[in-house]
């Protein structure tokens, strides 16, 4: 489970694993490698690259506008095949001080592709909020995930709470603790490579379920990408990601 960190570092030179294409807005390769724009984020944020005994990612922003980014992430990972090495991610930056009762939706879309599904990884949107509005946006005191793919046989923390419907699709919901947060999983039951939904429709279903207190949970963070575990060379391409909140 990724601990995303929004650290402020520089570029890095081109990448070891493709070559800088000249009409890209960004490569990062280092460890936290960030780049911003048009009210977007985007991390290479390799948090967990300690746990494997080899391996490197390299983050590429292909273009950007209001509407949307473009972007890929290049990498592969050996040994601890358990352990999440990274969570490369675009966020929509979020406007502080609202709780998630305030807001009235989350629309967002994604369209994404891997090079190469002979791996171990998720594809996943991953949202923190938390009582105190100027908590780190690495954490807190919930967590909501929407995997839209698991490959490789990996699960997310905490176990299956059954099937339920939201956001017109079928998910197995996935419930426990990562530390002191609770996390809670949708899980798709086959990979989506294109979707488009109103994210505030799964608060509103752990709000009615889980007793999710939406008064005084506090957005923190809005994003989407993907956790891999261990694989050969893949590249996981995102087309476009795009995220509103009203």
């Amino acid at each position: 489970m990724q601990l995303s960190l929004l650290f402020l570092s520089s570029l890095a030179a081109a990448s070891p694993l493709t070559a800088l294409d000249k009409r890209q807005q960004a490569t990062l390769c280092e460890r936290y490698g960030y780049w911003s724009g048009n009210g977007y984020e985007v991390n290479n944020n390799n948090w967990g690259k300690d746990s494997a005994t080899s391996g490197q990612q390299c983050t590429y922003v292909d273009s950007s506008s209001g509407s949307g980014v473009a972007w890929h992430t290049t990498w592969k990972w050996e040994g601890g095949q358990n352990n999440v090495k990274s969570y490369a991610n675009c966020n929509r930056q979020v406007p502080k001080g609202r709780t998630i009762a305030s807001i009235s939706s989350l629309q967002t879309s994604i369209s994404w592709s891997y090079s190469n599904t002979n791996i171990r990884a998720n594809v996943a949107y991953d949202l923190f909020t938390a009582a105190d509005p100027n908590h780190a946006t690495s954490s807190g005191d919930y967590e909501l995930m929407i995997w839209l793919a698991r490959l490789g046989g990996v699960y997310p923390i905490g176990s299956s709470q059954g099937h339920v419907n939201v956001a017109g699709r079928d998910w197995e919901l996935w419930v426990g603790m990562n530390g002191a947060m609770r996390v809670y999983s949708f899980v798709a039951s086959s990979p989506i490579n294109d979707f488009s939904a109103d994210v505030k429709q799964f608060f509103n279903h752990l709000e009615s379920s889980q007793n999710f207190p939406s008064n005084s949970q506090h957005l923190l963070i809005f994003q989407a990408g993907t956790e891999p575990f261990t694989g050969g060379e893949t590249t996981f391409t995102v087309r476009n990601y795009s995220a509103n909140i009203a």
